[in-house]
């Protein structure tokens, strides 16, 4: 009899670890396509007309500025879900005060959830608004890069980023979209 209990209890932790992982890696991707989508736009590149499905599924652990807002995202989303449950059992009359008596009411817990999802959608907003911020900067101060292509042409800028198909280079204030299957012989970083 025990062991049936503890079996159907083993199967039913790893169903939920398995639906928090899939719902991660799914908060993962939307948060590194949000993040790309501003390293890119700010070059006047709409990255979802270059990047395939593909591109995206990697995108949160391509970068690790990415990964580290993913981790620290989903985290703190759990931590405030915690204090508040922790604050509502431990100290109910200021929870009370503090929510103006509203936790009292029906639909509060559901007020919370949207309330705390929204300001986790904001802070991801503004935290991609930094990060696209910091890549420019980034591209900006590295030094230029050579592309030869077959035909022994040559392009330098600086490299902005790529996907499977495209390197993005800026040239002086131009930016162009190069295929890679446009006969490229090289690409040369210089220093």
């Amino acid at each position: 009899m025990k062991e049936g209990i503890i079996k159907d209890a083993y199967e039913l932790v790893i169903k939920e670890v398995q639906t928090i992982i899939s719902i991660s890696y799914i908060a993962a991707v939307g948060i590194g396509m949000l993040f790309n989508y501003q390293k890119y736009i700010l070059f006047g590149i709409n990255i979802f007309d270059y990047a395939d499905v593909f591109d995206f599924l990697i995108s949160p652990f391509s970068d690790v500025k990415i990964l580290s807002f993913t981790v620290i995202s989903i985290l703190l989303a759990l931590l405030v879900a915690y204090l508040d449950i922790k604050w509502k059992k431990k100290f109910p009359e200021a929870y009370s005060r503090f929510n103006l008596g509203w936790d009292e009411k029906s639909w509060f817990t559901t007020m919370r959830v949207v309330s705390t999802a929204i300001l986790i959608v904001l802070y991801l907003i503004i935290a991609s608004g930094f990060y696209g911020k910091i890549s420019r900067e980034e591209v900006m101060d590295q030094p230029l890069t050579r592309i030869r292509f077959s035909d022994d042409e040559i392009k330098s800028g600086k490299m902005i980023g790529k996907t499977k198909d495209v390197v993005f280079l800026l040239s002086g204030d131009k930016v162009e979209a190069i295929p890679i299957t446009s006969l490229v012989k090289e690409i040369e970083i210089r220093q």
